[in-house]
């Protein structure tokens, strides 16, 4: 390698360690593109009704969101705020009854398998009074939580990240074509249009991603809600929001929104934990098979296996904020390697023309 050469090779490895130090602001970037992008598939939408102006537009779907939100917080946060900590409070309760069958069932299976109980296992019992009687494990709970937050950042940091994301989103949505348009000055001149034929895709799929999501959780949160009043399980409220809000995250959010029912219904009785579970699974069947396949107008065609590794990829790299970005990020990196590296490189990788053969070899074939 020639001394240029190795210039290059150094400018590169020091634009990618820049790029490592950076992640974190990058993350809250891509954040506030994905917000972007939802604001402008509303703002478009009230265009093409009203036939008003952008700046008009923009206006009328801050204000709508604001009067959504501002009815959604008085209609469902205290009730949610009061059933999730009566949740939190029966949490260690609906933890010794699962000790004390998980006892009940161990002793049955060494009764049928030797004829006798076995002794070893008397510590499950004592495990689940200890639990039961524990007067510090619910504020063990609250301590947990406590320190879950901690872990994304103190109060005021995470204040202003999200206002930094919502700021640049409003910016972005205000004029996404000039800020579209200054991203491409930074590609060469001959691939510009096909690098705008590449955003715009990107733009579809993460509309189409968020249009689903948001339909698929509102589903999923109103047949919790039906489900869990049918059974005649308590904190019917929290537990639909948590299925609603946890759905955005995929793989892990369904597995997560199953266990605070279940412990509900636990403690009136087994049979209907079992049942929870069975309608949690008919659930999220109806969502992935018949929900989301018919809200997408854009099939994004993820496979199961590569979005947990994407989820699990983005969470090392970016922390808590990239398990809950990790879809959309998979949506568009889907976009650009199907697009530039698939058919911009790939596809058009000729193979080599094979050398002629020598005058004197094909002569001495002919005679």
């Amino acid at each position: 390698m020639n001394f240029g050469q190795w210039l290059a090779l150094i400018a590169l490895v020091g634009a990618l360690l820049l790029l490592w130090s950076l992640r974190g602001a990058l993350i809250l970037l891509f954040a506030a593109v994905v917000l972007a992008m939802a604001l402008c598939t509303l703002i478009g939408r009230v265009q093409d009704r009203l036939a008003c102006s952008r700046s008009l537009a923009l206006l009328l779907s801050l204000l709508t969101l604001v009067l959504v939100m501002a009815i959604g917080a008085a209609a469902i946060v205290p009730p949610f705020v009061d059933q999730f900590a009566e949740l939190l409070h029966k949490l260690p309760q609906a933890w010794a009854e699962l000790l004390t069958l998980l006892h009940q069932g161990l002793q049955g299976i060494s009764r049928m398998l030797y004829g006798s109980a076995d002794a070893r296992l008397d510590w499950l019992p004592k495990l689940a009074g200890s639990v039961q009687s524990s007067p510090t494990l619910t504020s063990g709970v609250g301590d947990w939580t406590l320190k879950l937050v901690a872990v994304v950042g103190n109060l005021g940091t995470a204040l202003l990240k999200t206002l930094f994301v919502v700021a640049v989103a409003l910016m972005v949505a205000a004029q996404p074509s000039a800020y579209r348009e200054a991203l491409l000055r930074l590609t060469p001149s001959f691939y510009r249009r096909r690098a705008r034929e590449v955003l715009l895709q990107c733009g579809e799929a993460l509309s189409a991603w968020m249009g689903g999501v948001l339909i698929s959780s509102l589903c999923v949160g109103t047949l919790a809600a039906i489900g869990l009043s049918l059974l005649g399980v308590r904190l019917v409220a929290a537990n639909a929001v948590l299925a609603g809000l946890l759905n955005i995250i995929p793989n892990v959010g369904p597995t997560l929104s199953t266990l605070f029912p279940m412990s509900v219904a636990l403690l009136d009785s087994p049979w209907k934990s079992m049942a929870v579970l069975a309608l949690y699974v008919v659930v999220q069947n109806l969502e992935s098979y018949l929900i989301t396949p018919s809200v997408m107008h854009h099939q994004l065609r993820l496979l199961p296996g590569l979005t947990l590794s994407a989820q699990l990829l983005f969470t090392v790299v970016f922390g808590p904020l990239g398990l809950l970005l990790a879809l959309p990020l998979a949506v568009c990196l889907q976009v650009i390697l199907r697009e530039v590296v698939v058919h911009d490189i790939l596809d058009r990788w000729d193979q080599a023309p094979r050398h002629p053969q020598p005058a004197m070899d094909q002569q001495a074939g002919v005679s």
